[in-house]
Order: structure tokens, then sequence, then C-alpha cells
């Protein structure tokens, strides 16, 4: 299932395909839930679900505007013989020693896209990006794995979906679990829009602002 879900500026029709309730159907390893940043690991998932020797429902979260971003490509090195799908992507930015980071702002989908262009603009090198690409079945290792890395880095959950809806209630725990895992006792904090009835607002300017907002959150502007 491919479903249209990205805050562009164009409503609440637009903007949300109720992220948050696939995730509450997400046990027993019955499905999986993605929310891809590059075309190699969209490839790469479709690959996998035809050659593996079963089938599971693959639910996809498809942000429009990433069908032209200048940033949203791949090479076609990742699409060769040695790549694979990456359910988490790492930073991949040349930024401060990991002992220098002050924060891991884990994210999924468009948002990371916003986030990656302010940081560059700003020059900022103390915060890192990591992308979580497949929400369910949560690669709970590889997050560990990145907290571990940055020792001395607050952790951040950051969506563009309001505070209710989204993937923060589903990733609250699991990334306060994968901290103790790595031996640091923190609980992520949110970023992102507050508490709404409606999934997005109507009106562009109001977006942007909201956009802003968040961006400049969690990047600890």
């Amino acid at each position: 299932m491919l479903l249209p879900h990205g805050y562009e500026g164009q409503g609440p029709e637009h903007s949300s395909a109720r992220l948050e309730r696939y995730l509450q159907l997400c046990a027993e390893l019955n499905m999986q839930v993605c929310n891809f940043t590059t075309p190699a690991n969209y490839f790469h998932a479709l690959r996998r679900q035809l050659k593996r020797n079963y089938r599971k429902p693959l639910i996809v979260m498809t942000p429009k505007s990433l069908l032209r971003h200048k940033l949203a490509v791949s090479t076609l090195d990742e699409f060769g013989p040695a790549s694979a799908f990456r359910r988490v992507i790492p930073e991949i930015d040349p930024i401060a020693a990991d002992e220098a980071v002050k924060r891991i702002v884990f994210c999924t989908g468009k948002v990371y896209y916003d986030l990656l262009a302010a940081r560059r603009e700003r020059k900022i090198d103390t915060v890192a990006l990591v992308r979580v690409e497949q929400l369910y079945p949560l690669p709970t290792t590889r997050l560990t794995q990145m907290i571990a890395r940055y020792p001395n880095a607050e952790i951040v959950w950051c969506q563009e979906e309001p505070r209710n809806m989204g993937a923060w209630g589903f990733m609250d725990r699991p990334l306060e679990e994968a901290a103790a895992a790595a031996d640091r006792r923190a609980r992520p904090r949110y970023v992102g829009r507050r508490e709404a009835a409606s999934p997005a607002t109507g009106f562009y300017k109001v977006h942007n602002t909201e956009q802003d907002a968040l961006v400049e959150e969690a990047l600890g502007a």
C-alpha cells in the first residue's frame, strides 16, 4: 500500500495516511510499515518484498514532494550488487566528533530533508540526524548502536505530525529502551506540532510557520 503522507501545506487529506493507526495494528510481525527517504531504499524494499519466501503487507508512507526533491536522490552504486535495504540510515555529513555531538535527532520521512537543509545552511555540526526508514518491525539493535555512537548527545524524536498522531506514541518507549541498552539513562524528547484535532492546517502560511518552528526546535536553534 502506497499512502500519501507528507506535510506540504496542502491540507489534512494530503497530509495524513494515519500512520499512527497502522502502527497501533502492528504486532507479532504481522506487517511492515516504512517511510523512505531515498529512491534506492524504496527500490530495495520492493525487491525484498518480492524476493522473500513469505508475504506480509508492506505499508509505505509516500510524501509527494520527494518525487521532485533535489536531495532525494541515489547513486547507481546504491542500486548495485553490494547494496541492500537500510532500515536505519545514519548521519551522512562530516559533522563533529561523536563525543562532541550534543543532540541526536531521530526522524522518518520528508522532515529529514527540512532538517538537513536548515542544518547545512546554519553550519551546525553538533546535531546528528538519523533516519528510521522502517518503523515496524522496528530495528531496535540499530537504534541502540546509534545512541551508543553519540555518548553525550540528547535524544530527540522529530516529526511533522501533531503530538497525538504520527510515530511518536510508537517510538517513545522503544527509544527509551534503546537508550537503556546503550547504558544511557535518557528519555527521548518530542519535537513536532502540538496536539491537534485535525491532521494538518489548511492554511499554507500557518503550515510554514509550524514547520519552521519544529525545525528550529529540533536543531536547538
